[in-house]
């Protein structure tokens, strides 16, 4: 798989500059480039390290002087991250499947496949369920009774979806997510030390010993399009409706999200995130690493949290908000400030009862 310096600017809409006859079959950093490759030297920073390599072109940002870099050709990007995105996708080379149905497969009768579907080894695809044109599904995955996979879409290695999941097209799950597993939902017979505590925030009162009855899982979990879900993330059905995930949301390796969760379109939750039961997260929302957020509250459109924040009460749409709880990150910066200044404020306050207790103490 290789091409031009020309081929590439003209798929990715940039300039091409110098000699674009020549050929790349690989991207490297700039100090591992090798004749071959297109180094990715997006900011000045990094184009100092261009001649520790072998490069002959590069990805720069739009104005850079590709001659004085010793370079024989560029290309010249406006937004070269985002032409990053479109270079990585012309040379993926994939996880190299083999086309088909693989012998060890097992596929209900009930199963409907489109047309040009891939069903890698020891994958299991059960009664009812419905798998769209051009997807491939890797080896050891399962796809559970009435579930639909959209047209276009990847499941990875060991990828579990449940009953009744449908997702939408170009779905994509990394290794090891789990999708459509029941919720954590579990209610006792009398009213549990838990409901007393969230009425009282701290008084429990009596409670004695008590057992917790599951309540089953009837709903499911609905995906949009362009969705992605990383490694090892877990998606819960709903109890009675489903839980549900919009177009164009991107989901980090690790992360939780609870029964009857909606989340928006164009969302952003990355590394670790959790999710409890029943929250609305709107549109455009980029949730940090680690962040945790509580159950039945809503968070608006284009709120980002940053990582570690742990979400106690809804959000309005548009805030930016970081902390334990959140607060405004301008609020939470200037408490982080505050608890660096303690230990001089304590110092400073011995000093005065010294100086009150004993006013001679200071001539």
């Amino acid at each position: 798989m290789s091409y031009t310096i020309e081929q590439i600017a003209a798929a990715l809409g940039t300039q091409a500059v110098g000699d674009t006859g020549i050929e790349v079959d690989g991207l490297a950093e700039p100090t591992d480039a090798g004749p071959r490759h297109l180094a990715l030297a997006m900011k000045p920073q990094f184009a100092e390290s261009l001649k520790d390599g072998g490069a002959r072109a590069a990805v720069l940002w739009e104005d850079a002087d590709w001659q004085a870099l010793g370079l024989e050709a560029a290309i010249l990007a406006p937004r070269p991250r985002y032409a990053m995105s479109g270079l990585t996708a012309m040379l993926d080379k994939g996880q190299g499947w083999d086309d088909g149905i693989h012998p060890t497969a097992v596929i209900h009768g009930d199963a409907r496949l489109e047309k040009g579907v891939t069903v890698g080894p020891f994958s299991v695809i059960a009664k009812g369920a419905e798998i769209g044109a051009g997807t491939v599904i890797g080896p050891h995955c399962s796809v559970g009774m009435d579930a639909r996979i959209g047209q276009m879409s990847l499941l990875r290695e060991g990828v579990k979806i449940g009953a009744r999941v449908t997702t939408g097209d170009r779905f994509i799950a990394q290794p090891g997510a789990a999708i459509g597993g029941d919720g954590f939902s579990f209610v006792t017979a009398e009213t549990s030390g838990v409901e007393k505590v969230r009425e009282t925030l701290g008084d429990r009162g009596e409670t004695a010993a008590q057992s917790w009855t599951r309540i089953h899982s009837l709903g499911g979990v609905e995906i949009g399009d362009d969705v992605e879900i990383g490694a090892n993330t877990t998606v819960d059905c709903g109890t009675i409706r489903s839980t549900r995930i919009g177009r164009g949301s991107k989901i980090d390796n690790l992360v939780m999200i609870g029964h009857n969760v909606e989340i928006g379109e164009d969302c952003l939750l990355c590394g670790q995130v959790g999710i409890a039961g029943s929250v609305k997260v709107g549109n455009n929302v980029v949730l940090g690493g680690k962040t945790g957020v509580s159950d039945n509250i809503f968070i608006g459109d284009n709120v980002i949290t940053g990582g570690g924040t742990i979400v106690l009460a809804n959000i309005p749409a548009g805030r930016v908000m970081l902390g334990y709880p959140a607060m405004k990150m301008e609020t939470t910066m200037e408490v982080f400030k505050g608890f660096r200044r303690l230990k001089r404020l304590f110092a400073d306050v011995a000093e005065l009862k010294k100086t009150v207790s004993n006013p001679s103490a200071k001539d």
